[in-house]
């Protein structure tokens, strides 16, 4: 009986030698784990003993383990991290006062508003081996916020799965014996792990950052269920808990700061995208990409966060337009803003969110706005006669419509005079205007079928008796020859 106790007692003493690969020892008890069946079948406190001195050891080793690891490990984040200053709505310039200069600083955003690479810790280095912090630090690396959480947290996997089935295998224990067992040796450590990640999460200003890590712990839950270890339930409920308190925090910081924006101070305004709706449109596509690579719908408390981030967006940039005088350039400005949005949205995304959508529908009624405003200084007064007249003739007021026939030669005479070059001048005006080549191409398609369907609906309304001794109806540039004209101008990519 002593030697058995003995024998448990060195193994489990094997444990407390620096750099021990703990579970070398464990695998030997776990082949001699009748020792221990025959303390607790015959000798109840040696094997009380035997349990303690365990829980004391592995308690003690862990707790160590983790609190050096975490400490070490977050040596090695980047200096460069997203600060209360990185936020959508701020200026790119940030004027630095100095001794001898305040020459405006410009600090480059990019890395805190796009996904890029960072992607990887939910896939490719999910399981990836652990940093480890000596090695990195011989080779200068440094690391995003996400990357250091994800070792931390697979080594807590990998560490207390091991330790839950061993538990389960060489103590015979199970339910929620197994749970109080595994507690009384995991809870300091696991107390310690959770002060050290509020500390750094508490100052964490990275959305996208803080996003990854909640979806990590769902995917090391879901890895920990199919092991069969619950243990760590709690665990992955309170980190998420502490991630999304600071992720809801920063998420009104970029809210608030595209709600306090001055349009008048982000730089000169004119039709092209703007590098607010640029941070913008990488920022919500990360945070959609984060969230399909959950394999689950989105979470209520992201969309509502993200539709409260595009109404300010669509705000700031009705701001935007007003700054500009001619309405045409407004409708310009609107239409490629929301084209860039889209274009980010679509190329990232593998399918349609509710915000390629709600672009969409905005994009369509500013082209739509843009297309009668660039026919009117062309076939204005075509439209005007379609428009007015249009509305008598579903009436039926004859002798009303019969007051526009002296304005029909003119109408006539003048499309057929002008309707090619007024054409060109639309056809060049649109490949000005818009930078997406794609863009501009299907708003001119759509403002030659716009034209087209005026042009239709104006033979329409001469078609009416009203005009029946219009002699200039025969003047009618015939529809089918404008199309075969307007073919020229298919886009070909």
């Amino acid at each position: 009986m002593e030697k058995i106790r003995e024998w448990l007692i060195q193994k489990i003493y094997q444990f407390r030698k620096p750099l021990t690969n703990y579970q070398i020892p464990q695998n030997a008890m776990l082949k001699n784990r009748f020792f221990y069946e025959f303390l607790l079948g015959n000798e109840r406190q040696v094997a009380k003993e035997i349990r303690d001195e365990y829980v004391d050891t592995l308690g003690k080793m862990f707790y160590s383990y983790f609190k050096t690891y975490a400490s070490r490990l977050f040596r090695l984040q980047h200096d460069d991290t997203a600060t209360k200053e990185d936020l959508l709505g701020a200026e790119d310039t940030i004027r630095v006062s100095g001794f001898f200069s305040s020459k405006p600083q410009v600090r480059n955003r990019a890395t805190v508003f796009s996904l890029g690479q960072r992607i990887n810790v939910l896939t490719t280095d999910l399981e990836a081996p652990l940093i480890v912090p000596h090695v990195a630090q011989q080779n200068n690396e440094r690391f995003q916020f996400e990357a250091l959480f994800r070792s931390l947290q697979f080594a807590m996997v990998d560490h207390a799965s091991h330790e839950y089935l061993f538990l389960c295998d060489f103590f015979l224990v199970n339910g929620q014996s197994l749970f109080d067992f595994f507690g009384q040796i995991m809870g300091k450590a696991i107390a310690n792990i959770m002060k050290a990640l509020e500390e750094k999460i508490a100052i964490n200003f990275d959305a996208i950052s803080l996003q990854l890590c909640i979806q990590m712990c769902a995917k090391y839950e879901e890895i920990m269920l199919k092991r069969g270890v619950s243990a760590l339930d709690g665990y992955w409920k309170n980190i998420r808990s502490v991630l999304w308190d600071r992720f809801d925090t920063v998420m009104h910081l970029h809210i608030e700061s595209l709600r306090l924006a001055d349009a008048k101070r982000l730089g000169a305004v004119d039709t092209r995208p703007h590098y607010i709706v640029r941070r913008y449109a990488e920022f919500t596509t990360a945070l959609l990409v984060v969230s399909q690579h959950s394999g689950m719908p989105i979470d209520e408390r992201l969309q509502a966060l993200i539709t409260r981030l595009q109404a300010e967006i669509e705000q700031l940039l009705a701001k935007m337009a007003a700054e500009l005088k001619n309405p045409k350039e407004k409708h310009i400005c609107l239409i490629n803003n929301y084209d860039l949005v889209l274009s980010v949205l679509m190329e990232r995304l593998n399918e349609d969110t509710r915000e390629t959508s709600s672009f969409k529908e905005l994009q369509q009624t500013q082209i739509n706005r843009y297309v009668e405003e660039m026919l009117f200084p062309h076939f204005g007064a075509l439209m005007n006669f379609v428009n007015e007249c249009e509305p008598l003739v579903d009436q039926g007021h004859t002798e009303l419509l019969r007051r526009y026939t002296e304005k029909v030669p003119n109408l006539v005479r003048s499309f057929s005079a002008d309707w090619k070059k007024s054409i060109d001048q639309i056809n060049q005006e649109v490949m000005r205007s818009f930078s997406n080549f794609k863009n501009g191409t299907n708003i001119l398609q759509g403002a030659l079928t716009q034209l087209i369907q005026y042009y239709h609906r104006f033979q329409k309304v001469l078609a009416h008796q009203a005009f029946a001794n219009c002699a200039a109806k025969n003047e009618l540039v015939n529809i089918h020859h404008i199309m075969v004209e307007l073919k020229k101008y298919k886009p070909i990519y």
